[in-house]
C-alpha cells in the first residue's frame, strides 16, 4: 500500500468518533498492543430445520448465511496517535467459488495476518488480494475451489423493500438482522468525513438501511428477499451520536463487483477523473441568487489541465447531469463517474449564467 492510500485509510479510521465502519469490532483495542485470542467460529448445526414460506428473513438466512464470513485480522496502522497494533473482526461475503471474498478496506488495512471463519466452523488462512480506499472495497482470497460463492444483484434497489444485514458483529458468527432500504444513493455530509479526502469518496452512493449493523458487520451481506447481494455493508451512524437509530450504511453491488473484478484481475482500481471541485447548490441558495434551477453540483475549482478544464468547464458552473445521470449534488456526480471508465467521451450537463451547456468531455484517470 503506498504512503497516500495508508493516509487515506488513517483518515477513515479516525473518523470512528462520529462515523462508525461497521467492520471495527476489536479483539482488543487497536490501540493496545496485547491482548486475547480471537473469536471462536461458530460452526452450524447439522440438523436442517424446513422454513416456512411465510418466513421471508430466515429463507434469505438460510441461502445466504454459508457465504458470509467472518474475517480476522491482526493489523499495524499508522495513527495520529503513532504506530498502533491489535487485532479486529469484519465480515467478508464469498465472491468466487475459487476462493475470492469481498470484505471492506478498512477491516484488512495494515493486516499483517488474516484469516477466514466460514460458517461451517472451517478456518483458513487468507492473503490481501487488493484494496480500493476510494470506495471501501478490498478482496482477500484463500487457497479453496469449493466455496459457497453469493450471487450479486447489481440493479439500484427500491426504498422500502426487505433488506437483510449478515455478519459478525463484535464476533457473533453468521448473525442475522432485518429491515427496509430506507433510502438509496445516500451520501455523508462533508463536514462528518473531510472535503477532498477518500473517505468522502467511499461514503458516497451509498444504501441506507435500518436493518441492524454494529461494529463487525463491514464487508458483510445486505441482501434482498431473493437471497441475492444488493449491498456490502460498510458503516452505521452510532444512537448516542445522532439521536436516532439504526442507520446502517452499505455499498451498492454493482460498485463492489466491479471494483472486485479489477482488484482481481490486476490488483488496483481505475478510477475515472473529471477534474472538478465541487460543492452541494442548496435550495436556499439558489432562490438567493435567482437561479435557474434548485439543485446541482456547483463548482468551487476546475483542476489545470483535468478533463474538466480542457471540456470548458469553469469555476460557478453548476453540473446537473452527466450522461444521462441528473446530479443533485456532489454523492450523485461521484456516482454517475463510477459507471464510466477512464478515457470514455461523456456529456456533462452544466447551468452558466442561466442557460444550459452540453459539454463534451473524455475521462481521464486518477492517480492512486
Amino acid at each position: 500500500m503506498n504512503v497516500e492510500s495508508r493516509a487515506r485509510s488513517t483518515l477513515l479510521a479516525a473518523l470512528l468518533g462520529t462515523i462508525l465502519f461497521a467492520g471495527c469490532s476489536e479483539q482488543h483495542p487497536i490501540s493496545q498492543g496485547n491482548g486475547t485470542a480471537k473469536a471462536s467460529p461458530q460452526a452450524t448445526s447439522g440438523k436442517s430445520t424446513p422454513i416456512p414460506a411465510d418466513e421471508p428473513v430466515a429463507r434469505v438466512a438460510s441461502t445466504v448465511g454459508p457465504s458470509v464470513v467472518q474475517v480476522n485480522v491482526r493489523a499495524v496502522q499508522q495513527t495520529p496517535l503513532g504506530t498502533q497494533r491489535g487485532e479486529v473482526v469484519g465480515s467478508g461475503v464469498i465472491y468466487r467459488q475459487d476462493g475470492y471474498i469481498v470484505t471492506n478496506n478498512h477491516v484488512v488495512d495494515g493486516a499483517t495476518d488474516v484469516s477466514v471463519a466460514f460458517a461451517d466452523g472451517t478456518i483458513e488462512d487468507a492473503s490481501v488480494v487488493g484494496a480500493d480506499p476510494n470506495t471501501e472495497i478490498a478482496v482477500i482470497k484463500v487457497d479453496r475451489d469449493d466455496l459457497p460463492a453469493a450471487t450479486f444483484e447489481g440493479d439500484t434497489p427500491v426504498v422500502g423493500q426487505l433488506a437483510v444485514a449478515i455478519g459478525s458483529p463484535s464476533g457473533f458468527e453468521s448473525t442475522v438482522t432485518s429491515g427496509v432500504v430506507s433510502g438509496v444513493g445516500r451520501e455523508f455530509p462533508s463536514e462528518l468525513t473531510g472535503s477532498g479526502t477518500a473517505a468522502r469518496s467511499a461514503l458516497t452512493d451509498l444504501i441506507q438501511t435500518d436493518a441492524a449493523i454494529s461494529p463487525g458487520n463491514s464487508g458483510g451481506a445486505l441482501a434482498d428477499r431473493d437471497g441475492e447481494i444488493i449491498g456490502i455493508n460498510v458503516a452505521y451512524l452510532p444512537p448516542a451520536q445522532t439521536g436516532a437509530v439504526n442507520l446502517g450504511f452499505a455499498i451498492p453491488s454493482d460498485t463492489a463487483v466491479s471494483v472486485a473484478d479489477q482488484l482481481i484481475e490486476k490488483g488496483e482500481v481505475t478510477t475515472p477523473y473529471l477534474g472538478v471541485l465541487t460543492t452541494d447548490l442548496s435550495p436556499e441558495d439558489a432562490g438567493r441568487f435567482d437561479l435557474p434551477v434548485d439543485s446541482g453540483a456547483l463548482v468551487e475549482q476546475v483542476v489545470s489541465g483535468s478533463p474538466a478544464r480542457e471540456a470548458g468547464v469553469r469555476r460557478g458552473d453548476i453540473i446537473t447531469a452527466l450522461g444521462d445521470a441528473t446530479v443533485v449534488g456532489y454523492g450523485d456526480l461521484l456516482g454517475a463517474l463510477r459507471d464510466y471508465e477512464p478515457g470514455d467521451n461523456v456529456t456533462l450537463t452544466v447551468f452558466r449564467n442561466g442557460d444550459e451547456k452540453k459539454l463534451e468531455v473524455t475521462l481521464g484517470e486518477m492517480s492512486q
